[in-house]
C-alpha cells in the first residue's frame, strides 16, 4: 500500500489559452511535472491527476470548450485518477480525501498552476486534514497579479506596466514563506527526483 502521492494540479491546456501565459514563472512545467511524475513511479507511489473546471462560463475553464485537458506531453497511466476539481483547492469539490485514505497516503506533494492560487490552498486545507505536505516550487507556475483597481480584463501589457503589479518572484518568495515551517515542506524537482540531494 502506497504511503505517498503525487498531486498534480491543473497542469491543464486552459492556461496556455490566455495571453498572460507568455510571462509564466516557468515554461518548462511540462517537464519538471514530468521529472516528479517519473520518480513517483518509480518508487511506487500514487499519482493523481487534478483538472479545474467552470461549467457554463464560457471561459477557458468550461469543458465545453475543450480546453479542461492536460498540457501535451502529460498523461495519466492505468491507475491514476484524475480528479475534476470546480474550487480553488483540489479537495473541497472532489473525492481526493478518500481516494488518499484509501490507500494509505499520509505525505502528499504537490506541484502544478497556479503557485499562490490553487497549489498553495490545496497544501494549507491538506496540512489541515492532516497530510505531510511537500509544496515543489519550481514545478509550479504563476504569473503577474495585477493590482486590484485594475479591471478584470487588462491586457498583459497593461498589467506589467503597473508598478503596484506582484510580479512571479515576489509571488514565488511569499508563497515558499506562507508555507514554510507550517503548512509544508519546501522541495525542489532536483531534490525529488535525485538529482541533488535533499537541502543543498
Amino acid at each position: 500500500m502506497n504511503r505517498a502521492a503525487l498531486v498534480v494540479i491543473d497542469v491543464q491546456e486552459s492556461f496556455r489559452q490566455r495571453p498572460i501565459w507568455a510571462h509564466a514563472s516557468q515554461p518548462d512545467i511540462v517537464g519538471q511535472v514530468d521529472r516528479l511524475v517519473g520518480a513517483a513511479r518509480g518508487r511506487g507511489d500514487l499519482v493523481v491527476w487534478v483538472l479545474h473546471a467552470e461549467p457554463g462560463t464560457g471561459t477557458v475553464f468550461d469543458p465545453a470548450l475543450g480546453h479542461v485537458r492536460l498540457i501535451d506531453g502529460l498523461s495519466p497511466v492505468d491507475g491514476e485518477p484524475t480528479l475534476v476539481k470546480t474550487s480553488h483547492n483540489a479537495f473541497t469539490t472532489t473525492n481526493l480525501q478518500q481516494v488518499l485514505t484509501l490507500a494509505g497516503i499520509r505525505e502528499v506533494t504537490v506541484c502544478g498552476i497556479r503557485t499562490e492560487q490553487c497549489v498553495e490552498t490545496t497544501t494549507r486545507v491538506g496540512a489541515d486534514l492532516g497530510y505531510e505536505m511537500i509544496f515543489v516550487t519550481d514545478a509550479t507556475v504563476t504569473f503577474p497579479i495585477p493590482h486590484r483597481e485594475l479591471p478584470a480584463d487588462a491586457s498583459p501589457e497593461r498589467i506589467l506596466a503597473d508598478p503596484r503589479t506582484l510580479s512571479t518572484p515576489d509571488i514565488v518568495t511569499r508563497t515558499e514563506y506562507a508555507l514554510a515551517g507550517r503548512f509544508a515542506t519546501i522541495r525542489t524537482v532536483a531534490e525529488l527526483t535525485g538529482a541533488v540531494p535533499a537541502g543543498v
